[in-house]
């Protein structure tokens, strides 16, 4: 079973546009310059091609890392810095996430539960879940579809109520992403996650609706 939301939808008709046949591969399949279709498990999704470059990344990634091993987590994608852009760029082993992408599927291999989406496998550590290498599969493969997810939240509108310059602003939102984490039931509730975000970012003088 896949979990379908209106990103990948949107992500689909864009795709249908710039390929008509695209052919079915065993994980990944490029149908068009930048995106790849993931299908094993039968996740089926559609993501940007690793090394594609993007000129920001998407509003409401978490940092993760810091210094020259930081990366941005969005979707289950992975951005790392890239001059004054951002990569796409396969995550290291061992990372850890508070949240998992929206869209995954839980599988067992070697009687051990593993959540993979884009090619990566996470691993429920105590901080969150961490990338792991990817295990040795050994038949039968007993996949569990994923709950479907609530309907997406449209991205809140970030109302400056000091005058706060845009740079300032993007510097609050990730340092109340990394706090948001640190919060009871964050790494496992979203809701619980968004609303810690919401909280921070009203004590730093903002507005969010």
């Amino acid at each position: 079973m896949k979990a379908i939301t209106t990103s990948s939808l949107a992500l689909l008709a864009l795709c249908a546009g710039l390929a008509t046949s695209p052919a079915h591969a065993d994980v990944h399949t490029r149908v068009s310059i930048g995106m790849v279709f993931d299908n094993r498990y039968h996740h089926d999704h559609y993501y940007p091609a690793p090394g594609y470059v993007a000129p920001y990344v998407p509003r409401g990634a978490v940092v993760v890392g810091a210094g020259p091993h930081r990366y941005w987590f969005h979707g289950g994608v992975w951005y790392e810095p890239w001059g004054p852009r951002y990569r796409v760029v396969a995550p290291p082993v061992g990372v850890v996430i508070p949240l998992l992408p929206p869209a995954y599927v839980t599988v067992t291999l070697g009687g051990l539960p593993y959540y993979y989406a884009n090619g990566v496998y996470y691993r429920a550590v105590p901080e969150g879940y961490a990338v792991v290498t990817p295990p040795v599969e050994v038949a039968p493969v007993q996949v569990q579809p994923s709950p479907p997810p609530p309907p997406p939240k449209a991205d809140p509108i970030i109302y400056p109520r000091n005058g706060q310059s845009s740079e300032q602003l993007e510097t609050d939102r990730r340092e109340c992403n990394r706090w948001a984490t640190t919060q009871p039931n964050a790494q496992a509730d979203t809701s619980v996650f968004n609303r810690a975000v919401e909280a921070c970012m009203d004590g730093r003088g903002y507005t969010m609706k």
